[in-house]
């Protein structure tokens, strides 16, 4: 039987100070569960001090992005080899705003091209987080034109083909993808916890044809979009949600803890 999952991603939130005292006052507040694993993912120069806050505990550590290569003239990149140093257990990748897809656009429509990921260096980043036994969480999702349009399968179906091509099952035994409509993330707005599971559901019926079946039964598949204390009990008790990827809740560390508690 799978354990939930509930990582929290601060995105780019919290000084190391801040971060320090964020996860000091969430140790205080959240239960330990054996039957509920938790990850937090700061931002990179915060990683190191909320890593070693969280040493000896059962709260995992996470990143929010990795580069593919191991090291080289790539300005401003961080490599696998160098997250592994912090005993990482988690690095999301593929998330919509690396992808350059805003449910919220906080940033000039000019600048969207610079956020420029793709499924090819998903894949590449994938490879790389497995080759130091770093698990992805791969988020997908779309947007609400292609929802609109009835293409939400169609997306992720696609997204998950070109992010895992080539690459063994066994190897993905660990992993966890993360199902974040696009039109979700940031808004306030939240997928009708019913389809949230049915894609949660299309997603592990989609990865038995793309990968071993067993290995897909063990994948997890969290919700991501908007997930609060006030709906996560809901989403969570659906029966193909696996966990849940929160974003904005979790710099709230009482919040997240209310989040992490109301895993089933």
């Amino acid at each position: 039987m799978r354990t939930k999952l509930v990582v929290g991603n601060w995105k780019m939130n919290m000084t190391q100070a801040e971060a320090t005292a964020a996860i000091e006052t969430f140790m205080k507040t959240v239960e330990t569960r054996p039957d509920v694993d938790v990850a937090v993912c700061p931002s990179y120069l915060a990683l190191p001090r909320v890593a070693d806050s969280l040493k000896n505990t059962h709260v995992k550590v996470g990143a929010q992005d990795v580069f593919w290569e191991q090291k080289g003239a790539f300005t401003g990149k961080v490599s696998a080899s160098m997250l592994s140093e912090f005993c990482t257990s988690f690095c999301i990748v593929g998330h919509s705003e690396t992808r350059g897809r805003f449910g919220k656009l906080e940033t000039s429509d000019s600048t969207v091209p610079y956020f420029a990921e793709t499924d090819e260096t998903i894949n590449l980043k994938i490879r790389a987080l497995l080759f130091h036994s770093i698990n992805p969480i791969l988020c997908v999702g779309e947007t609400l034109a292609e929802r609109d349009a009835g293409q939400t399968d169609k997306v992720i179906q696609g997204q998950l083909e070109r992010a895992l091509n080539g690459i063994d099952s066994a190897e993905l035994y660990f992993s966890v993808v993360a199902y974040e409509p696009v039109w979700a993330i940031g808004t306030g707005k939240t997928c009708d916890s019913a389809e949230a599971s049915r894609v949660c559901g299309m997603i592990r019926s989609y990865l038995a044809s793309l990968l071993d079946a067993d290995v897909a039964g063990e994948i997890r598949v969290l919700y991501g979009g908007s997930v609060k204390a006030a709906n996560a009990r809901e989403l969570f008790h659906m029966p193909d949600i696996d966990g849940g990827l929160v974003g904005g809740a979790s710099l709230d560390p009482r919040e997240f803890a209310d989040i992490v508690k109301s895993a089933p």
